[in-house]
């Protein structure tokens, strides 16, 4: 990472460093007053409360280090503060803080959105919207999808996490307890089952049956739910996130846009978790060779304030008039100027080519880790530093998770079972080093 540390993060000092019981006493009073106040809905991992950070560091209120491999949950992708995104975004807010690019015409909107379509893997000239988050941009992607072709309905996978507002959420499908109680939800939306669903009960090993989602879709969805000829859109995470980190084969998805093609069906990748550099390349789809007619991101794109936008074809967003869609903070200035920082500073760097290399790092350890315990974890896989270790059970995976907060090491489960690696890019040997050795401690203790 470009730029000198800041002065509170000591060169002397290891990461992790944890001097206090966690949380400190700083911590817990701040604790005590979030829970006064605050929407109970909010799902927290552990009682992490973090004052500032630099990097792949994270400083909690009571002075402990961190070392960081969630990222904000796979969200500060040139690292936290980077000087080049700071120095962006600072120089921006002195300049204009707001004006709404849904009636206005912003300069950095559009530097945006043209900065982004370059890196979108479409065929021929590519749209953007922006937005401020991943939900947005999915409900914007699937009112795009139904306006665009005038069908009803839309289908994504079981394990898929889409986010959290209405339309979002209905294609969500990796817990039901996202449903729970928020019924009747959008209506038209169906599901098939996602590569590598199955999960053996008694080993944990997880396996593919080639023909399942195909026949699932060509022979009880089309068959017996509504015929493809009603179907706008196939929304697919081109590596599931929150269903558990799950690689699907290439050819899975070079199959799947051939489906779409056949019976003229949008294909729409959401590259929220995937996407900005985290599997390696640009987009996690670049490495099936499949150009999908939409593309959504958001998380990584503005290396932490909040960003997301949908791409696509150009002929499609042409399809709707002024008015259609709208935001009145999607693409404000200062998150555009971080995104773009963001986007040169991968490029800059060469983040793309460190996640693939500390990405190899990191699962070829945790493989060793895997075969030297073989009872508590169940699979490792992922692909650049996207990186899921499944365990046996769940209560396993919150065991270590927790242990290894203890420890200082920022991890996070996902799916049932599955602890999620997914660390700034700009991570380095030495931290990556370090973190397979808490992990591996704290795997050998998770059956005490």
């Amino acid at each position: 990472m470009s730029g000198s540390a800041p002065s509170w993060l000591d060169p002397a000092r290891p990461v992790p460093d944890v001097r206090t019981e966690l949380p400190g006493p700083a911590g817990r009073a701040i604790i005590d007053a979030d829970a006064a106040v605050t929407s109970g809905s909010l799902p927290r991992a552990y009682p992490l409360v973090p004052r500032r950070a630099y990097g792949s560091v994270v400083e909690d209120a009571d002075g402990n280090l961190f070392l960081d491999c969630n990222a904000g949950i796979a969200v500060t992708s040139t690292g936290h503060c980077h000087p080049a995104v700071v120095a962006a975004v600072t120089a921006q807010a002195t300049e204009l803080l707001h004006y709404s690019a849904s009636d206005f015409y912003l300069p950095i909107y559009s530097r945006m959105c043209s900065a982004l379509a370059a890196t979108a893997p479409i065929d021929g000239p590519v749209r953007a919207f922006l937005t401020n988050s991943g939900a947005e941009a999915v409900e914007g992607a699937m009112k795009l999808a139904r306006y665009a072709t005038g069908r009803p309905y839309v289908i994504s996978f079981f394990g898929a996490f889409h986010g959290r507002t209405y339309g979002a959420m209905t294609l969500t499908a990796s817990k039901a307890k996202y449903h729970k109680g928020f019924g009747p939800l959008v209506p038209g939306v169906l599901h098939a089952p996602y590569a590598f669903n199955r999960v053996d009960p008694d080993t944990g090993a997880r396996s593919h049956d080639e023909e399942e989602t195909f026949d699932y879709l060509e022979n009880t969805l089309f068959r017996y739910q509504v015929p493809p000829s009603e179907v706008a859109a196939i929304f697919v995470e081109p590596v599931q996130g929150e269903g558990g980190y799950i690689v699907p084969h290439a050819a899975w998805l070079a199959r799947l846009r051939s489906l779409c093609d056949k019976y003229g069906i949008l294909l729409v990748a959401d590259e929220v978790q995937s996407g900005m550099g985290r599997t390696g390349r640009m987009w996690a789809i670049e490495y099936s060779g499949v150009r999908p007619d939409i593309l959504i991101s958001a998380k990584g794109i503005a290396s932490g304030l909040p960003l997301g936008a949908f791409m696509a074809r150009a002929p499609l967003m042409e399809k709707w008039g002024a008015g259609a869609h709208g935001s009145t903070y999607g693409g404000s200035p200062v998150p555009c100027a971080a995104g773009l920082a963001t986007l040169s500073v991968i490029e800059s760097e060469g983040l793309l080519a460190n996640a693939t290399e500390q990405g190899e790092f990191l699962m070829s350890g945790l493989r060793e880790i895997w075969a030297e315990h073989p009872k508590t974890v169940t699979d490792v896989r992922g692909v650049g530093l996207m990186i899921g270790v499944e365990f046996r059970s769940a209560e396993l995976a919150e065991r270590v998770q927790l242990r290894a907060f203890e420890r200082g090491l920022l991890v996070l489960e996902c799916g049932e079972s599955t602890i999620r690696v997914s660390p700034p890019l700009v991570f380095t040997r030495e931290q990556a080093t370090t973190a397979l050795r808490i992990f591996a401690e704290v795997v050998n203790s998770a059956g005490t």
